[in-house]
């Protein structure tokens, strides 16, 4: 199984927040939208509007409890890693994705073709479809 095709059951909606914007607006962000993970965009000269990392709920309170309230008005650029984004493609399998999110200790991962964000797949999503899939074998066996 690959990513596209979580993609297209779940769907293409992604919700952003840029770099210089503060926790708190990040957290409103993940609240409002029911998600426990955002994409970071930055603008950059040469390439425009481009991923640069993820933010996350674990994000939210990291900054809380090394900063009190005061860490919900740290910039989101303050507590990402932009050295190196993790992401998949949508022609990866689901083994690869998990193994890239078990080696790099993350839950969600951007998917990225051509240089274009099209999408975001978390641990929770491959997990479901390994298990669906297991269902489904079993169905068979049985039948």
């Amino acid at each position: 199984m690959k990513v596209e095709d979580i993609l297209r059951k779940k769907g293409t909606r992604i919700v952003t927040v840029r770099m210089n914007e503060t926790v708190a607006i990040a957290a409103q962000l993940l609240r409002a939208s029911n998600i426990s993970a955002l994409v970071v965009k930055d603008v950059v000269r040469t390439e425009g509007n481009t991923a640069v990392g993820m933010f996350t709920e674990r994000d939210v309170v990291r900054a809380v409890a090394a900063h009190g309230t005061a860490g919900l008005n740290l910039k989101v650029s303050s507590l990402i890693s932009v050295q190196q984004l993790i992401s998949c493609t949508s022609t990866d399998t689901l083994e690869h994705v998990r193994h890239l999110m078990n080696s790099h200790h993350i839950r969600h991962m951007p998917v990225i073709d051509n240089h274009t964000l099209i999408g975001v797949i978390s641990i929770r999503d491959i997990s479901a479809a390994f298990e669906a899939d297991n269902a489904n074998t079993r169905e068979r066996m049985i039948a």
